[in-house]
């Protein structure tokens, strides 16, 4: 089953990668299965087979060395990058994710990560702060969704993470986040630490830069000032 081609001589290998590359979310093996068979009825696809056409797919493009690889995340498979090439990649990884999320917005989708499902009491009594505001957000970009109200007074609304959020971090369910002292020895770990150094380097670039340009149009104007008085005066001066 794992060498079928289709009448027009298509291997069935190809048509799962087709899927999953042109899938812009993790595609299931149910899914798969069902688009295969409205073409093929014969063809019974189980989770079984699709894993290992998967791992076949993956070998290829091992032996090919492409920088590439199709993973199980957020209940469905997806194209991700070879782990070799995340140093390359994780600046500018890291500087999107900062830019998409704020401090504190990344500190209550965390809350909610690991106390899911939590209340917006729960969470403003964490955090110390009102929270509405950045549940909405996260709300907005789909990383969190209501899931139900909680048995305290008033009904709360209860807040859980989404699938996107999974997507969104590369992992498959919220079992695989790491756990607080893993944390700690990420954060201690040197090559988190150096990540976190450029970050701050590039942060500060990116602050300059936005900062010349927001005085660029005041000392454009001061200079054309100049030149207009110095050019009065050279004509006064001949004048005279």
């Amino acid at each position: 089953m794992l060498d079928y081609r289709f009448v027009d001589g298509t291997r069935l290998s190809s048509v799962i990668e087709s899927l999953i590359f042109a899938s812009p979310d993790p595609i299931s093996w149910e899914k798969l299965s069902a688009i295969v068979k409205e073409s093929e009825e014969e063809l019974e696809l189980d989770q079984s087979l699709i894993s290992r056409i998967v791992d076949q797919l993956n070998e290829r493009f091992e032996e090919n060395d492409l920088c590439f690889r199709i993973e199980e995340i957020g209940g469905g498979f997806t194209f991700v990058t070879q782990p070799r090439f995340h140093p390359w990649l994780s600046i500018f990884q890291h500087e999107n994710a900062y830019r998409r999320l704020s401090q504190p917005a990344i500190e209550t989708l965390a809350i909610v990560a690991y106390r899911q499902p939590i209340t917006k009491p729960e969470v403003d009594s964490i955090r110390g702060v009102d929270s509405g505001y950045i549940l909405r957000q996260l709300m907005e970009k789909m990383l969190i969704r209501v899931s139900g109200r909680g048995d305290s007074p008033g009904k709360p609304l209860l807040y859980k993470t989404t699938a996107y959020f999974l997507k969104h971090f590369g992992i498959n369910t919220v079992e695989e986040l790491p756990k607080p002292r893993e944390i700690d020895e990420i954060l201690k770990d040197d090559d988190m630490a150096e990540h976190r150094r450029l970050l701050m380097e590039r942060q500060m670039e990116l602050e300059d830069e936005a900062a010349r340009n927001l005085f660029a149009p005041e000392q454009e104007s001061s200079e054309e000032k100049e030149s207009d008085q110095q050019a009065k005066s050279s004509d006064g001066s001949d004048f005279d």
